[in-house]
């Protein structure tokens, strides 16, 4: 579905820049709360049901106690284009292991309908030319990119020797025999030469704190383990279940304006409560058309990877391949996504250059609310008053016509710090009590959770000592990928290196890089992979050199998840240059001997 709307025309000369700056911190000053990220809890212990897997059922297996070459810690793409990238490089013994059933990573379990990707798939979808695939829409559905994650796996034979339905408990270095000793809750006590983790940092669903929230006495669960036996239907087919029920949605961010447009169709009565509106702006969904997808010669999503990732760093190419919503906001990205600036302007100069025309984009936004939503008051409350980067951007071309239902209801939170309370048929904002039938919780996950690098999963490296213990309160990695004192303990993830809003091309990237030094060392004889010290520091000087920061932007936005809830902790883990510069910077060294990962060899 597509839409007719144009944005209406807006110059420098109509912006007030001063007005807009106080309109934006009354807004933030509305939803700022004391107690920050503390809002939420974790989907564990009396909430652990919300994060069971309603998938796949588990299968018992006896405990593990062999040894492999490489242990995947991870099923999503950044596990499976590694695995990938070492089948191509002859690394035959590869044991995967996920807490999921299957492979997907977070397409195994978010499945809530109306999912897909917000990157054109054509970019997103990791490995299609290897696969033999080309999507069958723009902006792929979730089941579609689910699939392809196992078409991934089937194609590199990575299903060989997975251990699904597994967490990792502890990683222990043996330095006499050179190996991780691997726990699991599933009683195995295996070992690998090398451990790769990517599991992701947006894995743990949470919930918010609302007092009450144990003692509905309705149906409750987390768009992250969507409930289609209680619901009906499937992500693409309506929901017969909800025809007689009143359900609440609680959250408007990415997967809420996903979710919305199916509940709103299907449900006797819908409920949003929105404490902080996202900007949500036109998707231009569409499928592939056919006579494109039959001229795509060899290397064309290389091509296509390449020139969206130069485009959003702030590169100068000389065609758009994609031109979307994306494309055409780079130069807003870089309050949040490291990349090129015009070097040609003062820091001062930039900064004002850069608010008048995210002013600009988000006046162009609002004006899209006012033109596709009828009623004013409504209208008015699903206006975004931040910056751009303020919460990642979404696109869509129907949320806001939803609330043009009768039976679709908005509830604004903003002046009562969020939902009051839940009673056992309603929730409560201020002295107005909504009865609901079924609440569904689109409150995202816990960020920065990833369990190696956060410490919630005991790493033991050598002498004992663990990864939380080595890096004090701040990181220590190589190009964050390794660690000293941590041999053959590699990463994928977002620490210390360049990221991008299409973080499918950083992983695929991350794996090249991996899989290249563990090639170099097999070939060489090298036992450990593990940088110096000296380089480690090396790094962290460099990233320190040329970190611009964003801490100013931050303070100002509106609380969310980019800003820990209004209280940013601001530190240099990103390389600013951006992922072209870092991309370049990793294939140059990797030109040379390596030795400050591989020293000598054995």
């Amino acid at each position: 579905m597509t839409t007719s709307y144009t944005a209406p025309s807006t110059t420098a000369d109509d912006i007030d820049l001063d007005a807009l700056r106080a309109k934006y911190a009354h807004e933030r000053n509305r939803r700022l709360r004391t107690d920050g990220t503390d809002q939420y809890v974790p989907a564990t212990g009396e909430f652990g049901y919300y994060a069971k897997d309603p998938y796949t059922p588990r299968s018992e297996r006896e405990p593990l106690t062999d040894t492999v070459e490489v242990l995947m810690i991870g099923g999503g793409f950044g596990g499976l284009v590694t695995a990938a990238k070492l089948r191509e490089a002859g690394i035959e013994s590869i044991r995967m292991m996920d807490e999921a059933g299957d492979f997907g990573g977070t397409w195994y379990w978010n499945r809530y309908p109306g999912i897909h990707c917000d990157i054109e798939s054509y970019s997103y979808m990791p490995l299609l030319e290897e696969v033999g695939a080309v999507p069958n829409w723009r902006y792929a559905p979730g089941e579609e990119i689910r699939q392809h994650a196992i078409a991934i796996a089937q194609k590199y034979d990575l299903y060989r020797d997975t251990a699904f339905h597994t967490r990792v408990t502890e990683l222990r270095w043996d330095d006499t025999d050179e190996n991780w000793i691997v726990s699991t809750d599933r009683g195995d006590r295996m070992r690998a030469r090398y451990v790769i983790t990517s599991s992701g940092t947006l894995t743990q669903p949470k919930l918010p704190g609302i007092p009450g929230i144990d003692t509905f006495a309705g149906h409750t669960f987390h768009t992250s383990r969507w409930d289609y036996g209680y619901t009906g239907g499937t992500a693409d087919r309506d929901l017969t279940g909800l025809a007689d029920k009143r359900v609440a949605v609680v959250g408007t961010g990415a997967t809420g304006v996903q979710i919305i447009p199916h509940l709103g169709r299907d449900a006797q009565q819908l409920f949003v409560f929105q404490r902080t509106p996202s900007s949500v702006d036109v998707r231009d969904q569409r499928p592939t058309d056919p006579d494109w997808a039959a001229s795509l010669q060899p290397g064309w999503q290389r091509e296509r990877m390449n020139n969206f990732l130069e485009i959003v760093s702030g590169e100068r190419v000389e065609v758009d391949l994609t031109q979307d919503g994306w494309t055409s906001t780079a130069s807003l990205q870089r309050q949040m996504v490291p990349g090129a600036v015009d070097e040609t302007l003062t820091p001062a100069e930039r900064d004002r250059v850069d608010e008048l025309v995210d002013a600009q984009k988000m006046t162009e936004i609002r004006a899209r609310v006012d033109a596709v939503v009828d009623d004013p008051e409504t209208a008015e409350l699903l206006k975004p008053w931040y910056r751009y980067m303020c919460k990642r951007p979404t696109f869509s071309d129907l949320y806001l016509q939803m609330f043009n239902r009768p039976n679709v209801t908005l509830v604004d939170t903003a002046d009562h710090g969020g939902i009051t309370r839940v009673t056992e048929n309603a929730i409560v904002v201020g002295d107005i009590e909504y009865e609901v039938d079924c609440i569904i919780f689109a409150t995202g996950f816990e960020v920065g959770k990833s369990g190696v690098l956060s410490g919630d999963l005991p790493v033991h490296g050598r002498n004992g000592v663990t990864l939380k213990e080595a890096w004090d309160d701040s990181p220590r990695t190589l190009h964050g990928v390794a660690s000293n004192g941590f041999p053959n303990l590699l990463h994928l993830g977002a620490l210390q290196n360049a990221s991008a809003v299409n973080f499918a091309h950083i992983l695929t990237e991350q794996a090249a890089h991996i899989a290249a030094i563990l090639t170099r060392a097999g070939a060489l004889g090298v036992h450990l992979v593990e940088p110096t010290r000296e380089a480690e520091a090396d790094w962290l000087d460099t990233i320190a050199a040329t970190s611009r920061s964003n801490g100013a932007f931050l303070e100002a936005c509106t609380p969310g998840y980019y800003n820990k809830e209004g209280m940013p902790t601001v530190r240099a883990q990103s390389y600013s240059p951006g992922p072209i510069a870092f991309h370049k910077l990793l294939r140059d060294w990797r030109s040379t001997d390596m030795a400050d990962v591989l020293g000598t060899q054995s």
